[in-house]
């Protein structure tokens, strides 16, 4: 893993009304790394990796990706980065009235252009394979559980090619069993692309297994940073209810 950021947040502010949800927060990920940030509900967990994507704009500060503060982006050249980063929301964000394949194969023609239909249907087929789903590929989103809604979120998230993967609380409302699978395809993902994320969660089991480095949201700002078995071991009594 090298130690070059393709991340970093200096100084970011955004407030929502008279609510301060991120207050000069700055933090680095690395090249190849799994963050993993941590923080109760409306910490500005969620708020934060948005930003990263200019679907929420900040007030102040910096959000450096790929060398570019993209904050200060135009339309077009941020959406030139967007092409290099995917994004798995919270419920799948499938178009419900398109089948898996239509869904993933809309996303694929939008990213690259002039792709045969056979190159269409290859890419779809290997995006699906990653998850294990390519027997759902005709299959509407009403059809699907939870689980195989997260996994086809994933597999269109996959199929640009991402540099960057930002996952947005990827276990929620899943059972134990369909949480620690998600969990396993992040792993997966990570060593057979290569793909630097930061995962979003409040899930314990996800946030041991997925992240290299756990960061802990308070206040608008990191509030401490390490591995989970040093956050597990911290003497700070605000840190250590997150392990109770």
């Amino acid at each position: 893993m090298t130690t070059t950021p393709i991340i970093a947040f200096n100084n970011v502010c955004k407030t929502f009304g008279t609510n301060q949800v991120l207050n000069g927060i700055s933090f680095k990920v690395n090249q190849g790394e799994d963050v993993v940030i941590l923080g109760r509900s409306g910490s500005g967990k969620s708020v934060a990796v948005k930003c990263i994507v200019g679907l929420i704009e900040v007030d102040k500060g910096e959000i450096v990706v790929f060398g570019t503060d993209v904050t200060q982006l135009n339309y077009k050249a941020l959406n030139k980065i967007r092409t290099r980063i995917g994004f798995l929301f919270q419920n799948g964000a499938l178009y419900d009235s398109m089948s898996v394949r239509q869904n993933l194969a809309f996303t694929l023609k939008h990213h690259t252009k002039g792709l045969s239909e056979s190159e269409v249907e290859q890419q779809i087929m290997e995006a699906l394979g990653n998850v294990g789903l390519k027997n759902a590929i005709d299959l509407m989103p009403s059809a699907l559980s939870g689980g195989m809604k997260k996994r086809i979120g994933l597999a269109r998230t996959l199929i640009s090619k991402p540099e960057i993967i930002l996952y947005d609380e990827p276990t929620t409302g899943l059972d134990t069993i369909t949480s620690r699978e998600i969990s396993d395809l992040i792993l997966d993902i990570q060593k057979k692309y290569k793909t630097t994320s930061i995962i979003i969660t409040h899930d314990l089991s996800c946030a041991k297994k997925t992240g290299n480095r756990i960061m802990i949201l308070k206040d608008g700002v990191i509030h401490c940073e390490g591995s989970y078995t040093e956050l597990e071991n911290s003497k700070d009594e605000w840190v250590k209810s997150f392990f109770l």
